[in-house]
């Protein structure tokens, strides 16, 4: 019973932001269902708000899911969630100072409770996890939480395989391979050479850091599916070998799709008001959990909705609501919804659900290509510019909004998915890759695959091992025989004995011997230790 085989244990940890829990709580669910522990962490200020929005409630042995489970163990790192783009600097120094101790610990506790970690899986903005599983023996791999395209951005600029734009020279075109050529204001706003990209100067580096140690890291996992980007998956396998493992979206409802990773708790009746809609004729708008609007977009955007006659549903941040023009919400009572968060999932899939206007997180981006909702591009910074141009201009699956929103520009881009002339094109092109995604990830998918192969190695490396019994003796005779005897009755037992004494008395004891142990070797006296096989008599 003691020596019942454990399940592999694989260790997750993210950044704590929304953008990074959901696609790598998304991911441990997958590995767990195939048969695996997994823990996921963060820190224990952010898994505190995780635990009071969610609906499942786990146990400290963790929730089942499929053949495996899942279970949260969180990180005590003094860390209070701010979002506060102010504080960030200050927030993203203290994790680099506090937290590999931390981890580190985290790793130890597990071992001691009979669980050691066999993998560690860690998303964007964390590089120093790389580097505490190395030091510790565990092997480690990343999940990218962005796009294959970006990926190579980042990988190309970081290593200075081709020119981007400079300050002194800001016009250059970046051309990569497996990417279409990408204008300077189509990369990434972290890579540019503007203002727009120093208030995000220790985002930028973070994620920089990550590609200093990718040599340590044994996969790169990608949130995406090989039918999405095959040219840039292809092209950067010169460089990486990126592993597609999505796209990481809630599944269907199924016994584990209560275990979320909101930080904030989600307004269900918007999917009970949205029962009430006609199909596809709601407007969703939402810039996710750190993008806003200014005070004269809201301005612009409410006004809009209020003239355009169509229902919405728009997600305003709490911080957002005393933005809202006076009067407003009194005037779309009934035809129009405003919540603080939505379950931003069940929203895109939802039957009513017409077009979302969205800031083109990748997250978000992903969401809505399986959903097959049409887009309206509104992107802010980061990824999210070089999101927007695939969204429109590969994918075709929406239109693009220039910024700062007006109420004339808005308006012609929601006809433009819902009513106009392009409408229709857009909308086959968005069930395509609707039906691409969900097929990426159901089972014998390429995706599906990725994952199962991943657990497969655990399982072929972990057949059934040996209980480890480590026994020394003190280098005389009359205590050699009686504890090398013990050794082979115990070894006989199916038990893996390591019989160790002075490396000195070890040679002796082998130029005495005939039976040598196949993996002996002269310089292997360094730690002065024996394997007895169980074929020992």
């Amino acid at each position: 019973m003691g020596s019942k085989t454990p399940l592999p244990h694989v260790l997750m940890i993210s950044f704590p932001s929304q953008g990074n829990i959901n696609p790598l709580l998304r991911l441990a669910k997958q590995v767990a269902a195939k048969g695996v522990l997994v823990t996921f962490t963060t820190t224990s200020d952010t898994g505190r708000q995780i635990i009071s929005s969610s609906d499942a409630v786990p146990a400290d042995d963790g929730i089942p899911v499929g053949s495996g489970r899942l279970r949260f163990e969180f990180l005590d790192m003094s860390w209070n969630t701010r979002y506060d783009q102010k504080r960030l600097d200050e927030d993203m120094l203290h994790l680099q100072t506090v937290g590999p101790a931390a981890f580190a610990d985290l790793i130890t506790k597990q071992s001691m409770a009979g669980q050691p970690v066999t993998y560690v899986v860690n998303n964007l903005l964390l590089p120093w996890v790389v580097d505490v599983a190395t030091d510790m023996g565990i092997p480690c791999a990343v999940l990218w939480v962005q796009s294959c395209a970006v990926f190579s951005t980042f990988y190309h600029y970081h290593h200075g395989l081709v020119e981007f734009p400079t300050e002194t020279n800001p016009n250059i075109s970046v051309c990569l391979p497996g990417i279409p050529t990408m204008a300077p204001e189509e990369i990434p706003s972290f890579l540019q050479p503007s203002a727009n990209s120093k208030p995000f100067k220790s985002l930028s580096k973070a994620i920089l850091e990550q590609f200093r140690n990718m040599d340590k890291v044994s996969r790169v996992f990608v949130n995406s599916f090989t039918e999405l980007e095959p040219e840039a998956i292809d092209a950067i396998a010169k460089y990486v070998q990126l592993i597609p493992v999505g796209p990481l979206v809630e599944p269907e409802a199924n016994s584990w799709s209560t275990i979320r990773g909101d930080l904030i708790k989600a307004t269900d009746d918007c999917l009970e008001w949205l029962d009430t809609q006609a199909p596809q004729s709601v407007i969703y708008i939402s810039l996710g959990s750190l993008c806003a609007f200014t005070k004269e977009e809201m301005t612009e955007i409410a006004y809009e909705l209020t003239t355009n006659g169509r229902p919405f549903l728009w997600v305003v941040r709490p911080d957002s609501c005393e933005l809202l023009p006076q009067g407003f919400l009194e005037e779309v009572k009934g035809r129009g919804m405003v919540v603080g968060w939505s379950p931003q999932d069940s929203v895109l899939n939802h039957n009513s659900t017409g077009c979302f206007l969205t800031h083109c997180g990748w997250n978000s981006m992903l969401e809505t290509l399986t959903a097959g909702v049409p887009v309206i591009a509104y992107p802010q910074r980061g990824d999210q510019i070089t999101n927007a141009k695939f969204l429109v201009d590969m994918y075709k699956v929406g239109v693009r909004l220039k910024g700062p929103v007006q109420r004339n520009a808005l308006h012609a881009a929601i006809e433009g998915v819902m009513g106009g002339q392009d409408a229709e094109a857009i909308k086959e092109h968005a069930a395509k890759w609707k039906e691409a995604g969900k097929t990426a990830l159901s089972k014998g998918g390429s995706s599906d695959r990725n994952i199962q192969a991943f657990v497969d190695e655990f399982n072929m490396g972990s057949k059934t091992p040996l209980p480890h019994v480590l026994m020394i003796s003190f280098p005389s005779q009359g205590n050699i025989n009686p504890l090398l005897r013990l050794a082979k009755q115990v070894a006989a037992k199916g038990v893996l004995v390591t019989f160790t004494t002075t490396s000195d008395t070890g040679r002796q004891i082998f130029s005495s011997s005939d039976a040598v142990p196949a993996d002996m070797t002269t310089g292997s006296w360094l730690a002065a230790a024996v394997s007895v096989s169980s074929s020992l008599t």
